[in-house]
């Protein structure tokens, strides 16, 4: 493939032409186009894990991160070494920035995530999307485990999609039209190291303070934020310019 910068156009090529690939395929074709400056995030939750699995797969891999907010659950922790002792692949770890995460609590302590959107929206960036930019200097794409199942935020996730947030990006979204009955098929067919936490009712995964678990019925991202209204239950990192709001 003749490789060329990234834009709006070359997205929507790519996407036309593997609306209907397989994860891997689309993968494979991302590697393509992009690697060497390709990255994937990888949070930890089952989707990722998924991804580290078939990532661990190609012949040309490209580089993986995690974001440690500092407040992740234990289990996430001990999920990061099952996958990097299976796979034997450097999961890098990104943190934020000390001074500005000592100035957040100093100014408003611990919690003040709680107390509005705006103040979780300012914790969420510092913890995760400052960290993000800096993980992505440099790249021309990034993978992520997003699915349009995942709720009302994620409907539209096509399998590539030009990225509005970064600086000339695109997002490379594998698993976008796949199910979580798909997601948890690969997980037991390949016997892929999964964070526990998804045995004991939390579908998503994210900071402690900020995830729980949920009752059957409720949707997949009910667990993330659940004091907010549902159309604003993102941190930032995939969040939609359209969504953008403030409220309790």
């Amino acid at each position: 493939m003749t490789r060329r910068p990234p834009d709006p156009a070359l997205a929507a090529e790519l996407n036309a032409r593997h609306l209907r690939s397989s994860a891997r395929d689309i993968l494979e074709a991302a590697v393509a186009a992009f690697h060497p400056a390709l990255a994937c995030a990888c949070s930890l939750g089952l989707e990722d894990a998924v991804l580290v699995d078939l990532i661990a797969g190609l012949a040309v891999r490209p580089r993986i991160f995690f974001l440690d907010t500092g407040r992740m659950h234990q289990e996430t922790y001990d999920t990061l070494a099952a996958l990097r002792a299976r796979y034997g692949l450097a999961i890098e770890c990104v943190f934020p920035r000390r001074e500005a995460v000592e100035a957040l609590v100093a100014a408003k302590g611990p919690n003040s995530f709680y107390e509005t959107v705006d103040n979780r929206l300012e914790c969420c960036r510092i913890r995760k999307v400052e960290p993000l930019q800096r993980a992505l200097a440099g790249t021309k794409a990034w993978i992520t485990g997003l699915r349009r199942e995942q709720g009302p935020t994620r409907a539209e996730v096509e399998p590539f999609q030009w990225d509005p947030t970064g600086p000339g990006r695109v997002k490379v979204n594998p698993l976008a039209s796949w199910s979580l009955d798909q997601v948890w098929q690969h997980v037991r067919a390949h016997a892929v190291p999964y964070n526990p936490l998804h045995d004991q009712g939390y579908p998503s995964i994210g900071c402690a303070p900020c995830t729980r678990a949920v009752l059957p019925g409720e949707d997949v991202r009910a667990g993330r934020w659940w004091w907010e209204r549902p159309e604003l239950r993102e941190c930032g990192l995939h969040r939609r310019p359209s969504a953008v709001g403030s409220g309790r």
